[in-house]
Parts: C-alpha cells; sequence; structure tokens
C-alpha cells in the first residue's frame, strides 16, 4: 500500500526504490528540485487548464507522476523503459487499482496516445522535438521541459536570432512562451545544459494554408537557406520542398518578400508564400 500521500513523494527517495539510475546514453536526467517539481503542475492550473486527463511522456522513478496525480483526475505515463515502468505499476499500485493512473511501456513516438485534455513531461531530450510536434497538432495545452535553445527558439518572434522553422512550425498550433528556466542542479544527473519549461496554449493560425503537410516541407526548404534570400532559398531547395516550378514562384511573389531572408519573414507571410507556390509552382503530388 501507499504510504506517501500523493503529491509529497521525495525524488530522491523514488530513485531509490525505483532501484536504477538514470542512464545518460538513453538521455535520462531525472527531475529532483522539489520546488520546480511542485511549480510545473502550477502553470497548466494557473492557466485554467483541464486537467481531466493528463498525459505525461517518461514518467521515470515517478516524481512529477506523483506531483500530477495530486492535480489531475486521471494521468496516463507512457514510459520505454521497462524497468521504470514496472517501478511506476508498483510505486503507484493504489492509484492504478483507483483507475487515477495508466502506465503504458513503450515509445512515445510509436505507441496509440490516449484522449488527453493536457500533456505535462520532462521529456528526453533526444526526442523532444520530434514528440512535441506529435503533441502539438493535438491542440491541446501543453507543459513541458526542454533544452533552454530548443525552447527559446520554439518561442521565439521574427526577427530575432532565435526564430527559425521551429518558431514557425510550433506557432502554427498554439501559442508558446517559456515560462521558466530550469538550472542543471534540478536534475540528477545533471546534464550538460540549462533547461526551460515551456507552455502552449493552442490556438488556430490567423491565416490558411494549402496543407498542414505542404506547408512544413516548404518551411523546412527554405530555412535550410535562412542566410540567403528567399528568392535564392526556395529556387534552391525544390529538392525538399517538392516544387517542379520554383522560379515560376519567384517570378509570381512580391518582390520585397524575395529579397528578404527567411528569419525575417512572419508566419502569415511564409502562409501567403507556400500558398501562392502550392498554385503556380507545380509540387509534387
Amino acid at each position: 500500500m501507499t504510504e506517501t500521500p500523493t503529491g509529497s513523494r521525495d525524488p530522491d527517495a523514488l530513485v531509490r526504490r525505483a532501484g536504477k539510475r538514470a542512464d545518460t546514453r538513453q538521455d535520462q536526467h531525472f527531475l529532483v528540485d522539489d520546488r520546480v517539481l511542485d511549480r510545473i503542475p502550477e502553470y497548466a492550473t494557473e492557466a485554467g487548464v483541464d486537467l481531466s486527463h493528463v498525459l505525461e511522456i517518461g514518467g521515470g522513478p515517478g516524481a512529477l507522476t506523483d506531483r500530477l496525480l495530486a492535480v489531475a483526475d486521471r494521468v496516463t505515463v507512457v514510459e520505454r523503459d521497462p524497468d521504470f515502468a514496472a517501478h511506476l505499476r508498483t510505486e503507484f499500485a493504489d492509484e492504478i487499482a483507483a483507475d487515477r493512473l495508466t502506465v503504458v511501456e513503450g515509445d512515445a513516438l510509436d505507441v496509440d496516445l490516449p484522449k488527453f485534455t493536457a500533456s505535462i513531461s520532462n521529456l528526453p531530450y533526444g526526442a523532444s522535438s520530434e514528440i512535441a510536434f506529435r503533441l502539438l497538432p493535438e491542440k491541446r495545452p501543453l507543459v513541458l521541459m526542454f533544452q533552454q535553445e530548443f525552447a527559446d527558439r520554439m518561442a521565439a518572434d521574427p526577427g530575432t536570432d532565435d526564430y527559425g522553422r521551429l518558431s514557425v512550425t510550433a506557432g502554427h498550433y498554439a501559442d508558446a512562451e517559456v515560462v521558466e528556466t530550469v538550472p542543471r542542479t534540478a536534475f540528477d544527473p545533471q546534464p550538460r545544459v540549462t533547461s526551460a519549461l515551456v507552455r502552449t496554449t493552442p490556438r488556430d493560425p490567423d491565416y490558411s494554408v494549402p496543407s498542414d503537410d505542404f506547408f512544413m516541407d516548404f518551411l523546412k526548404a527554405v530555412f535550410t537557406q535562412r542566410r540567403k534570400t528567399m528568392r535564392n532559398a526556395v529556387r534552391n531547395t525544390a529538392h525538399i520542398s517538392g516544387l517542379g516550378d520554383p522560379d515560376a514562384v519567384v517570378a509570381a511573389a512580391d518582390e520585397d518578400l524575395m529579397s528578404a531572408r527567411a528569419g525575417n519573414v512572419t508566419p502569415a507571410e511564409f502562409a501567403d508564400l507556400a500558398t501562392l507556390a502550392h498554385e503556380v509552382g507545380d509540387p509534387e503530388a
């Protein structure tokens, strides 16, 4: 039986009970700072997020899981490490029996995700980008831990040094904000970089695109040559964007836009250009 009330388990004690240390080769860095752990759910509650079913990616020894169970009606944890998945089932046996916790053993990029109302997670950094962009199209609020560099790029505005493909792609699905910088000392073992928490609020963009897939491919293409003008970026990356006639796009597009560089182009301008490219650029089917 669980002896410790939900929401107050000691992170270091959880690691000891798990009987397994973090494997940095598997990108495991456990968040063990009680103050940070306590604050993470607050970034969701203060925003009025629906916490009836929270999805956590990467439960590890269960410190964040414990905090989430204190505020959520139900929690589903996806954990790819079989040892930690087994530990979570033992540690939170009461919560599982009460149908408040489900532990899914597997890779978050491969398993079928449940219907969830929010995701709050300390993501494995090596897969953080792929996981984030699996979650964002679900249009649910997120509070996710990333490397700070990634977090800053995700929330960056046009014309800033951090602005790029990641900023536009994330902003296509949600408003993103960095709500807290988390020092290396909050983790065990300590990662080599500072971390940051990002909160996203889903919304529809204020522009339209031919399709999300084409828009994402177009962004990927032009941002590979972000230091060149859009004119050259469009022409030089047809093998990525799938355009059969990039010259037609350049000829039809606004001259000022074609003279700009990707880092200074707004999401709405990218959307307009992608729409034009889809119409006149003979994209591959």
